[in-house]
Order: C-alpha cells, then sequence, then structure tokens
C-alpha cells in the first residue's frame, strides 16, 4: 500500500467548506501519480518508453466529505493485472482511520507509438510489490447503461485548463464539466465513469442529461453523438 497525508486547503473546498468532488478527485490521481513517480515509473519514464495509463473506469463512494483544515490519510494499492488492464483500489481515511471516501478504477496499458492498448509485462509494474486484497466494497460495472430519453445541455469547449499531460482531458474534468450541467443542490454520494474515447483542446462536447431514480446519467458527446464518457451520479445524503 502506498499512502501520503494532507490537509484540506481552502483551495479545495467547495461552498459547504467540504473538499469538493473535484478535490477527491485530484487526491486520488495524485496518490497513484506519487507512487508512479516514487518506484521510478512514474511520467517521464513511461514518455521515454512510448507508455501511458489510461483511465478506463472510476467507481467513487464518498462516505463523508472531509471538512476544511482537516487532516487525511490518501491511500492506493494495484490488486491485480491481466492482460492490458490494472485494478486500482483508493481510500481516503480521518486520521482515527474512518473512511471517508473508497474507491475503484480499472486502467489500461497504452502504446503511445502504435495508438492501442499494450500487454502488461513485469517490468512495466516493477515496484508495484505484490498485489493486495480487493477493497471490501460492493463493486459496480465498469459499464455504465445510457439511458435511451435525454435532455441535452449547452455545447461546452474544451479549454487550455481541461487538458493534462496527456494532452487529453483530464479524467476529474469529465465530472465537472457533467456536474455543471445538474441542478444546483445535488449532494453527491457515488461516482461511476466510463471513459470511451479521449476529448482534446477545442473539441466541443455535447452534454446529453437523464434523470435516473438514484440521480443522473451524464453522457458527454461529440457532435456526432459518439459518446467521450459517461458520468452517473448517485444523490445519497451525507453519512455522518
Amino acid at each position: 500500500m502506498y499512502a501520503f497525508e494532507s490537509r484540506v486547503r481552502y483551495s479545495e473546498t467547495d461552498e459547504n467548506g467540504r473538499l469538493s468532488v473535484t478535490g477527491i478527485m485530484n487526491y486520488l490521481q495524485d496518490c497513484s501519480t506519487f507512487q508512479s513517480e516514487d518506484i521510478g515509473l512514474g511520467i517521464s519514464y513511461l514518455k521515454e518508453q512510448h507508455r501511458a495509463w489510461w483511465l478506463s473506469s472510476w467507481q467513487i463512494v464518498i462516505d463523508r466529505y472531509p471538512a476544511l483544515g482537516e487532516e487525511i490519510v490518501i491511500s492506493t494499492w494495484p490488486y491485480d493485472f491481466k492482460g492490458f488492464y490494472g485494478y486500482r483500489n483508493f481510500t481516503i481515511c480521518d486520521k482515527q482511520g474512518n473512511y471517508l471516501v473508497r474507491a475503484n478504477s480499472v486502467w489500461f496499458f497504452f502504446d503511445t507509438e502504435k495508438g492501442r492498448p499494450v500487454k502488461i509485462k513485469p517490468e512495466d509494474i516493477r515496484g508495484y510489490g505484490a498485489t493486495q486484497q480487493p477493497l471490501n466494497m460492493e463493486y459496480a460495472s465498469r459499464k455504465i447503461a445510457i439511458p435511451e430519453e435525454y435532455e441535452e445541455a449547452e455545447p461546452i469547449i474544451i479549454g487550455k485548463h481541461h487538458i493534462d499531460t496527456n494532452h487529453h482531458v483530464n479524467n476529474a474534468q469529465y465530472v465537472e464539466i457533467a456536474r455543471e450541467v445538474l441542478p444546483d443542490g445535488i449532494k453527491v454520494g457515488e461516482i461511476r465513469v466510463e471513459y470511451k474515447k479521449a476529448a482534446v483542446l477545442a473539441d466541443v462536447v455535447y452534454p446529453r442529461i437523464s434523470r435516473t431514480e438514484e440521480g443522473y446519467t451524464v453522457s458527454l458527446c461529440d457532435r456526432e453523438g459518439a459518446v467521450h464518457a459517461v458520468i452517473w451520479l448517485c444523490e445519497i445524503t451525507e453519512r455522518k
């Protein structure tokens, strides 16, 4: 297991003084990035090898939003590698070890030179150590059903602030885009994301919003209707 400690900063909080959804997602991806950097398999190494780890799906369960100034511990560990897929859990805990956030993620190993997924070799995961047991949580499918009925929101032009080192829209930014087109005041208790086709700078994204029994499904599409990402947000009252 890899972990680092932090304290919730004002710049990471929402209008309620709690760590924002984007802040939560940034902490999770930072944790796995720190681990890769610390074992010598980080961004520079992958770039030299013409390789990248790209995210296929998220499942994030928010048990409690940490408050401004609260000390937190962010942890991650891989629990399986199969073919070109890697499976990784994350947690955010308070100082007493109570879960604040639990997450599952599926990644795929990508050959950036040939433009296709590539099988994971032992040298690609050296340093991560033996895979650990998966986190005890209720796992959802990485595939998200898209409702037939939807409402369209105003299209969004992808700007520089959406882009990361892969020159694609960062995974957390898709969720932020989806949240921007939803009604105000929604308390998000669980997020699932299925990433399908990377959006890049100056692309135009067309949000399609569907109301479900639990919350909302937002499909972010291109002009022809092909899906960049599907975001499912469940409304749950914050657990105490």
